[in-house]
């Protein structure tokens, strides 16, 4: 094997670079076994999971569909209840009971040999295990948003292009028609050169005051769980409703702005880069631990002269979903198949032979596993995903300072305000440390 060799071709060579008889786990990665860097049709993805709660099992329903191609050898949970749960997914889906179980992701990505790992964990864990599962040179789907912060997605996105691996983002809208169509018409001037844009994203949650301090459950590890995050009592959090704070998120406009500000960046030829400028407003609650935004309106500025509003839906006529605004007229989606215009003909134009046509997926899991296979960009890769969520965390700054942020898509650095830039970053609760790539 020489220097270049791609991974897919042999992974984890250490691993048999023995004197002795080599001896293989009943189940081997499909890439270990060569095949030019690509995987052969006939193998099955060997895939982990890591993050078994709500979106982690639904994750594992959409691979699990495709079982003749995909086989969940191992999972990765701080809640052995949702473990479980996942592993009973599993062994019914291969009619056996091999499916490992391990609560911390270290001894996981050490142990277990795999071709891919699929990720779902609150975005505060984001920055440290979407970066070590790439360190091994996994292939990932990773949920969205793929960061809690600038600095977070920066390593991350880093990581990928070290390591070559083929990551998919959950950003699922990407496979569905409607979305696919709108952008590819907006793209392509079907209403113009594009001058605005709007976004509505969730209403926020209004918060339930500070919940009384209670027993951790015997199933979760709570120290294991805030992991890199501060550390507090427990508070009966740990599951969904950990959005609503801001130590492990940014409420429904993070988790939302990897879905809708996506696909404007997508119909507007804005996926490599971002604002120049950014600002806006938030309305934070006055009590208790809920600390995210309820209502959120945000301004940004491209230095194309495009402008992209972005604010929870209450305050958009249009509402929920994104709309492209042209000097020709408007095209809007949303899901539920919604996908209108403002001229109906629009939506029968024909993209013609040397137009741009964007990468068509009707199946977001399959995209992933076809990628794995052929070495090919995902529909959803990292850097497209790493600048939708830049955008959100841009206004989240704004909001919090209150003030206009001066932003450098190249550099990724704010310009010219030392206190709004020191939010690119979180502090980390020791011994969690993000790596440097």
């Amino acid at each position: 094997m020489t220097k270049n060799s791609d991974r897919r071709s042999f992974l984890k060579n250490s691993a048999v670079a023995s004197a002795g008889a080599l001896i293989l786990p009943q189940i081997i990665p499909s890439t270990a076994l060569g095949m030019g860097g690509k995987l052969a049709p006939s193998n099955r993805l060997v895939m982990g999971a890591i993050g078994t709660g709500s979106q982690g099992k639904s994750n594992m329903r959409d691979f699990l569909k495709l079982n003749k191609e995909v086989q969940f050898v191992a999972l990765c949970d701080v809640d052995t209840n949702n473990m479980q749960q996942a592993k009973t997914l599993a062994d019914a889906a291969y009619a056996n009971n091999d499916c490992r179980t391990y609560g911390d992701f270290r001894e996981f990505l050490e142990k277990e040999k795999l071709d891919a790992v699929c990720i779902a964990l609150p975005d505060h864990w984001h920055g440290i295990i979407y970066t070590a599962a790439v360190e091994k040179k996994l292939n990932v789907y990773g949920e969205k948003p793929i960061c809690r912060t600038i600095r977070d997605g920066q390593t991350i996105v880093k990581a990928v292009q070290k390591n070559k691996i083929t990551w998919q983002t959950g950003s699922w809208q990407r496979s569905n028609a409607n979305f696919h169509r709108g952008a590819e018409l907006a793209i392509n001037g079907r209403i113009g050169k594009i001058k605005s844009i709007e976004v509505g994203l969730p209403n926020g949650n209004r918060g339930i005051g500070t919940p009384p301090i209670q027993d951790v459950p015997k199933e979760l590890n709570w120290d294991m769980w805030l992991g890199p995050a501060p550390k507090v009592a427990y508070r009966g959090v740990s599951h969904w409703n950990w959005r609503w704070i801001l130590d492990y998120s940014g409420g429904q406009l993070t988790d939302w702005a990897g879905h809708h500000i996506d696909i404007a960046n997508w119909g507007a030829g804005l996926e490599h880069t971002g604002p120049v400028e950014i600002s806006g407003e938030g309305v934070y609650p006055r009590e208790g631990i809920y600390n995210v935004p309820v209502e959120y309106d945000f301004l940004c500025k491209y230095a194309n002269g495009i402008e992209m509003r972005v604010c929870n839906a209450a305050r958009l006529e249009k509402g929920m979903g994104t709309t492209w605004y042209g000097d020709k007229g408007w095209i809007h989606v949303d899901r539920g198949d919604v996908l209108m215009a403002s001229d109906p003909k629009i939506l029968d134009e024909v993209i013609g032979e040397k137009e741009i046509h964007l990468i068509k997926s009707d199946n977001h899991w399959q995209n992933f596993v076809d990628c794995v296979r052929s070495g090919e960009k995902t529909i959803a890769p990292i850097e497209v995903s790493y600048r939708a969520i830049s955008v959100a965390l841009l206004g989240e700054i704004a909001m919090q300072t209150g003030q206009k942020i001066q932003w450098d898509p190249e550099k990724e650095e704010i310009i010219g305000n030392p206190m709004a830039a020191r939010l690119l970053d979180h502090p980390y609760r020791q011994p969690w440390q993000l790596p440097t790539i």
